[in-house]
């Protein structure tokens, strides 16, 4: 028996690839359905199950694609309706593969149909369960995604607490946990960077597992503090309802050189974002005006997701050499699948071609801490999440997050200098970004984030005023 945890740390997700005497299955795949045909190829395995866990939120399977290339049989729990064919699993239900058994664990609560794989050796021993959203290290999954007509999250909390103690809590101690989460997604409130663990310490560690909490409990204290979901969360759990097509389709529409005529035309006559995905010092020192900065070297997909509202709007960028096939794998990966290529050469055949560039100033957390001496008030933006701020801020700063920035740009004065800042650089980038490319000019970045920030004199607080940015 072999079990292969394959995580995504973009999305912060688990799939996993099992095997047992020359068949495999999968658990919650990505888009791509190459790497786990060539993984059980290597193996020598058939890839006889497709398990899903959930219709998931935050990314788009492939398993309507892998199923179509390998012959395997796509399994949901109870409740799931499609519009391809699958096999709707009963609670209880065994699937056999090699010599180990799957049992179908009907677990609802962060969304109906949501369903925990318990994992059956050869000795007949429950050996891990594969708990898609239902558990995670350190949180549950949050109950407020699936809420429809009279259906409420404290119904869905209420659900979960159930699945939880009635079909988890009760397993083996030594049971391992394969969760499809870890820190970063936004699926749970306070991941663990753990991406597994044995059941019997979860019973110890996990707040939503304490012994003798009450239902109400445990209904407050899930459903407390969760932020509004992304909003390309609704449209991603319709395209793995309906089926998305294949990764190879969107690369060979996606994967065009362009030159740079060609690039501006499609960005200016045919409404194409531009998305530069290079690191946040490049884009900062040149950059092509009204880009927006994602950097591929970060959380990029879920970024894309959060603040590009529709997934069908087409999009051309700029990439790291060599990288582009990469760019429009973790784009699709969210239900991105309108890309239309790149700009061949990069930025150097931009300009190389005579055409304009713009840039972000960008100043040090010394020379910030400079300015603050020197100046009696400066407009200070923190783009962090509000938790963050909450947690520790410059003394006078402005909370603005980052993935509300668009319903709050109403309170940003284009007349005034805004110096912005992040935890390490990534956020305040693709923060000046959109604010300069809708026609904000006086935007000032602070390399280092909050990081740099605290390692100098700059006075910090934990104190939360009410916001006034205007």
């Amino acid at each position: 028996m072999e079990i292969e945890q394959i995580y995504t740390g973009c999305l912060a997700q688990g799939a996993y690839y099992i095997e047992s005497a020359g068949e495999a299955a999968i658990v919650d795949p990505l888009r791509e359905s190459e790497p786990y045909i060539k993984k059980a190829e290597k193996e020598g395995a058939k890839v006889k199950y497709i398990f899903e866990t959930h219709f998931h939120a935050d990314f788009v399977s492939g398993h309507v694609d892998l199923a179509a290339k390998t012959g395997a049989t796509i399994v949901y729990g109870p409740n799931a309706k499609t519009e391809y064919d699958i096999h709707e699993a009963k609670d209880g239900e065994i699937f056999e593969l090699g010599k180990v058994k799957i049992k179908v664990l009907h677990t609802p609560g962060h969304t109906m149909e949501s369903t925990t794989y318990l994992l059956i050796d050869e000795e007949g021993k429950e050996h891990a369960i594969f708990s898609g959203d239902t558990l995670f290290i350190g949180d549950v999954g949050r109950p407020d995604l699936a809420q429809k007509g009279a259906l409420t999250q404290n119904d869905l909390a209420g659900y979960l607490y159930d699945s939880l103690r009635n079909k988890i809590m009760t397993l083996p101690d030594d049971v391992v946990v394969y969760p499809a989460h870890g820190a970063g997604s936004a699926c749970g409130k306070n991941m663990s960077k753990e991406t597994t663990d044995l059941l019997g310490n979860q019973k110890k560690t996990n707040y939503a597992l304490r012994a003798n909490m009450s239902k109400e409990e445990f209904i407050k204290e899930v459903t407390e503090g969760l932020l509004p979901p992304p909003r390309y969360f609704a449209q991603n759990v319709a395209m793995n309802k309906s089926g998305a097509k294949g990764l190879s389709e969107i690369l060979e529409k996606g994967n065009v050189p362009l030159d740079a005529d060609t690039f501006e035309a499609i960005a200016n006559h045919e409404g194409a974002v531009v998305l530069d995905t290079r690191s946040p010092e490049e884009f900062a020192a040149s950059h092509i005006p009204n880009a927006i900065f994602i950097g591929i070297d970060g959380s990029f997909a879920p970024w894309v997701g959060a603040l590009i509202p529709d997934l069908q709007q087409a999009m051309v960028f700029i990439a790291p050499e060599g990288r582009e096939e990469e760019v429009i794998t973790r784009l699709s990966r969210v239900g991105y699948d309108n890309t239309l290529g790149y700009l061949q050469g990069g930025l150097e055949a931009w300009t190389a071609a005579g055409k304009e560039t713009d840039s972000v100033t960008s100043i040090s957390a010394p020379a910030f801490a400079g300015k603050l001496k020197e100046e009696e008030h400066l407009n200070v933006v923190d783009v962090r999440k509000p938790t963050e701020y909450q947690a520790e801020h410059v003394e006078g700063a402005e909370s603005l997050p980052l993935d509300y920035i668009s319903e709050n740009m109403e309170k940003v004065d284009k007349e005034k200098t805004y110096h912005l800042h992040c935890a390490g650089g990534y956020r305040s980038m693709i923060a000046a970004s959109i604010l300069k490319s809708r026609g904000y000019q006086h935007i000032v970045d602070i390399s280092g984030g909050f990081k740099a920030i605290s390692e100098t004199d700059i006075p910090t607080t934990d104190y939360v005023c009410p916001s006034t940015l205007k």
